[in-house]
């Protein structure tokens, strides 16, 4: 070893070995400085959207209108909706920091505390509606409540929803106050209407009553005559006339042709009044649903007696021309199927009125189980932009007093409550109408 200041100099570090140290420092400082600002940008970023995120939830909670509370695990408000702050301390005092159950009172402060113990301790959500004091007065509120659980799985205590009922019942209780007016104004309107279509109507009915009426009282008339006569005969019996006086009076006062003729007199009057009674009974066909009892008749036979009374009191002079097999069975109420019968014929010779080739087809036959009738003329048609709207109730393409415009809407409710169908079909000129209804036994 040398002595301490000897001229001897200790020998240096070797060069490339220095340089070699110096970077890798240097390196491991430029890749630290690198991270370290690498992870400022990132908590820099992290701070901007944790900053976004703290703007759009106080956003959401001075916007909301349900009331949105977040209580502690001891029931201190720790975040509220503007709207629940409003309402829980008004005039612009906080309401963080108080607690939620000093605005219950009562029943319904045990009612929420009670609900609120039972949210924590089951973990699930629970519901309550409770009356809630403000300055305005008691308030219905609706909470439901949820547990706050951390990411170690503790409940750390609960958010609130609630809806204030109190505009929501006044909301309901104005809804059905106009409701009920406007069930009011509807009823008024249909009655008014009803009363509005009431002219058109007797104008029907005066029309449709006319012919029975008429031939009930052609035949009471006759009746009278014939009793008259049957009177004055048996006056002279009685009077002790002689058999030659008898005999010349009997010859006289034609005893033995209106003797033949009562009965047919008798027969039409029946007739005619059953046709009016029948008439009266169909008038109420599109409120009622229908009754009586359903009977195998014969169609064919009741489509000639129904379009030979609506001809009858027409007077059109329009030939009526029946095909199909006599008799064809069907099964319904004949009162109401003859009177769809005729609604249909009436429809066709107010149609053709005053054409000088009008004829009307009425034919009847069977398809399957069903028993099916057509009424056809070679009229001017329904245009195709009316089609859809026919059987619509009050809907008449008639002068006022000429129409209803029930009688499609009557007889497709009285097909349908037969089980049957009534349509419109295709036809080359004219209109035609077709009716189906289940086929009678006999």
């Amino acid at each position: 070893m040398e002595p301490f200041g000897s001229d001897t100099q200790p020998a240096a570090f070797p060069p490339q070995i220095n340089d070699g140290a110096w970077s890798d420092v240097l390196e491991a400082m430029d890749r630290t400085y690198s991270e370290l600002v690498a992870y400022q940008e990132r908590l820099e970023k992290q701070n901007a959207e944790l900053q976004t995120l703290r703007a759009f939830l106080a956003e959401v909670m001075q916007s909301v209108t349900d009331y949105l509370i977040v209580l502690e695990k001891d029931g201190t408000i720790s975040q509220a909706s503007a709207s629940f702050s409003r309402i829980f301390a008004p005039g612009g005092a906080e309401s963080v920091g108080r607690a939620l159950a000093e605005r219950f009172s009562g029943r319904d402060r045990s009612r929420l505390l009670e609900a609120i113990e039972h949210c924590r301790a089951t973990r699930s959500d629970a519901t309550v509606e409770v009356m809630m004091e403000t300055e305005q007065g008691p308030s219905p509120v609706d909470f439901r409540i949820a547990p706050r659980i951390d990411k170690r799985n503790r409940v750390i205590g609960t958010v609130l929803t609630g809806r204030p009922l109190g505009e929501l019942r006044r909301a309901y209780s104005e809804l059905e106050t106009s409701h009920q007016a406007l069930i009011t104004a509807q009823t008024q309107l249909v009655r008014n209407e009803k009363l509005a279509s009431l002219g058109r109507l007797l104008a029907g009915v005066a029309h449709e009553l006319n012919n029975p009426i008429s031939f009930v009282y052609a035949n009471a008339h006759a009746l009278e005559k014939y009793a008259s006569r049957f009177e004055t005969y048996f006056k002279r019996v009685s009077e002790g006339a002689s058999r030659d006086e008898l005999i010349n009076l009997r010859q006289e006062l034609r005893l033995d042709r209106n003797l033949a003729n009562l009965r047919d007199a008798i027969t039409g009057a029946r007739d005619g009044a059953e046709r009016v009674r029948s008439i009266v009974e169909d008038l109420r066909r599109l409120s009622s649903e229908g009754s009586g009892e359903m009977v195998a008749f014969d169609l064919a036979d009741t489509a000639r007696i129904a379009a030979s009374w609506v001809e009858r009191g027409a007077k059109s002079g329009v030939a009526i021309r029946f095909d199909g097999p006599a008799p064809c069975w069907a099964r319904g109420r004949t009162g109401h199927i003859q009177q769809v019968i005729m609604n249909l014929v009436q429809n066709a010779l107010d149609a053709m009125e005053g054409q000088p080739d009008a004829g009307l087809e009425i034919r009847t036959g069977y398809e399957g189980e069903m028993a099916v009738m057509t009424v056809t003329d070679n009229g001017p048609g329904i245009p195709a932009h009316l089609r859809d709207s026919i059987f619509d109730p009050f809907f008449t393409t008639k002068d006022v007093g000429k129409g209803t415009g029930l009688g499609l809407a009557i007889s497709l409710k009285i097909m349908e409550e037969h089980r049957g169908t009534l349509t419109l079909v295709p036809v080359a000129r004219g209109t035609a109408f077709r009716m189906t209804l289940p086929k009678g036994a006999r």
